[in-house]
C-alpha cells in the first residue's frame, strides 16, 4: 500500500500533492501583485515597467509608467493579484480537505478564465508575445491540477 501512495505522489496525482500544488498556484498568481503594487509610485515603478516591457517583447524601453492612469491601473492590478493569490491559498488551507475536487476545479477554471481573457486582451492590444508568457504561467499554475487526484 505504501508503494502505491509513493507512486501516486511521484506522479502528482494524490490529494496531498494537489493541495501542495494549489499553494504553488497561489504563489504564482500572488507573486505578480507586489510588483504591480510598487508600480503605483514613480520611485518604485521600475520592476512593474520592466515586467510589462518583458511581457510585450522585445525589451526595448518603449513601455513607460509615466501616466498616472497607468500607475492607478497598476494599483488595481496589484491588489487583485495579491487578493486572488491569498484566496487560492486560503482555499487550499480551509476548504480543500472538505471538497478537494471542487477546489481543484475552481482553481483550474479561474486560471483558465485568466488565461483566455489576458491572452485575448494581449493580442487585441498589440502584445501577442505575452501569450507565450501566459502559456508558461498557465502550465506552472495548473501543473498536476489538470486532472483529478487519485484516491
Amino acid at each position: 500500500m505504501q508503494e502505491t501512495v509513493t507512486t501516486q505522489q511521484a506522479t502528482g496525482s494524490s490529494h496531498r500533492f494537489h493541495k501542495f500544488w494549489i499553494k504553488i498556484t497561489a504563489l504564482v498568481v500572488g507573486a505578480f501583485g507586489p510588483v504591480f503594487s510598487l508600480g503605483t509610485m514613480v520611485a518604485t515603478a521600475e520592476p512593474a515597467r520592466l515586467t510589462l516591457d518583458l511581457l510585450s517583447w522585445p525589451i526595448d524601453g518603449a513601455t513607460t509608467y509615466a501616466s498616472p492612469d497607468t500607475r492607478f491601473l497598476s494599483a488595481l492590478t496589484g491588489g487583485f493579484l495579491i487578493g486572488w493569490g491569498v484566496m487560492v491559498w486560503a482555499l487550499s488551507v480551509w476548504v480543500y480537505d472538505k471538497a478537494p475536487e471542487a477546489v481543484r476545479r475552481t482553481v483550474v477554471v479561474g486560471i483558465l478564465a485568466w488565461f483566455v481573457c489576458d491572452s485575448t486582451g494581449s493580442v487585441l492590444s498589440g502584445n501577442p508575445s505575452n501569450v507565450v508568457f501566459n502559456i508558461i504561467v498557465l502550465l506552472i499554475a495548473i501543473g498536476p491540477l489538470w486532472r483529478p487526484a487519485s484516491h
